[in-house]
């Protein structure tokens, strides 16, 4: 993520701002220029254009463009479904979600990834079903474009209780939005025949039985050893599985090396804006980011919390993410 002014006074911003405290001037976030403009007394900015109709009621601060339809943003009108206005639990967690998925939306279009909505595509376009369990049984997953999420997982209590239940070293909104979108792109990298020969011989058949894959992983667990060869356990599930946790964990690199090198942390050309493209790219990737995740978790640590990314990189999980790295910069 990049490190944000105001372009009236130079103020910091964070991500999230909708307003200058320096200044009092309005501000909208423009994805196109992943920039920050002013948005005026009468509400519009120089281009005409005006803020998210989702503004208040979930803290969207981006623009939306003079034609979209409801007035929502290219963030906001890719969710398809959400709690009704009067749902006094759904609606804060449902801010919370698409507070995530518009930071996922900035990673995928400086990444150049393609973001085709149903509004394009009306059978596979990507939208977001964004649902809460306290209202009705949900369970998070993807389906042909549709990315559901259960938004409670947003509330922190709940969320720290299924990562200790399910042995997960970590677990957030964001983590979820990228697993889901993995899998997403698999439809969309993964379909050539090469590409499709690459994924099948690093990670395996994809056309597994997946019900009978879930029955095994929950009820024997992972296979002892699991850690030499994928990212995560549950990565060991299924070959889709270990394709988006991998996928996951590359825009988990990729965002925190964007994120250290706008705060000075990293290389300018570590940014995700720099394709990076081919093998030598992922290899300076890893370069710049073992050193950096490293010195990360011994800062969490010094602060009295758990390692910020307690994975451990195997050379077959690196070949694995290599391959992601190599589909996602051939497709920008």
């Amino acid at each position: 993520m990049r490190d944000f002014a105001c372009p009236h006074c130079n103020q910091r911003l964070a991500f999230e701002n909708s307003l200058c405290l320096r200044c009092g001037n309005a501000l909208g976030f423009d994805l196109a220029e992943r920039d920050f403009k002013i948005v005026h007394l009468d509400g519009t900015t120089v281009d005409g254009r005006r803020m998210c109709a989702n503004l208040h009621i979930a803290s969207c601060n981006w623009l939306a463009d003079i034609d979209a339809a409801h007035g929502l943003c290219r963030s906001c009108a890719l969710t398809r479904t959400r709690p009704s206005d009067d749902d006094a639990i759904g609606m804060p967690e449902f801010a919370e979600a698409e507070s995530a998925k518009r930071r996922l939306l900035v990673e995928l279009t400086e990444l150049g990834l393609p973001i085709v909505g149903r509004d394009v595509d009306a059978e596979n376009g990507l939208c977001f079903d964004l649902l809460s369990s306290t209202q009705e049984h949900v369970i998070t997953g993807h389906d042909r474009g549709v990315i559901t999420l259960d938004l409670a997982e947003s509330d922190d209590v709940h969320r720290e209780q299924l990562r200790v239940s399910m042995q997960e070293p970590y677990r957030t909104l964001l983590g979820h939005f990228r697993h889901e979108i993995g899998h997403y792109y698999y439809w969309i990298l993964c379909t050539e025949e090469q590409a499709r020969k690459e994924f099948e011989t690093l990670f395996g058949d994809p056309e597994l039985r997946y019900q009978d894959a879930l029955d095994r992983h929950y009820s024997q667990g992972p296979p002892r050893g699991w850690e030499a060869n994928y990212v995560s356990s549950y990565a060991t599930m299924h070959p889709g599985e270990d394709w988006a946790e991998t996928f996951a964990h590359y825009l988990h690199i990729r965002d925190a090396l964007d994120t250290a090198a706008a705060f000075g942390m990293a290389p300018a050309g570590a940014t995700a804006d720099r394709p990076l493209s081919g093998e030598g790219g992922f290899d300076r990737i890893i370069e710049l980011w073992l050193p950096l995740s490293w010195a990360l978790n011994m800062i969490n640590r010094s602060m009295g919390h758990k390692d910020l990314y307690p994975f451990v990189l195997s050379p077959p999980v690196l070949d694995k993410m290599r391959l992601v790295h190599l589909l996602v910069t051939g497709a920008a």
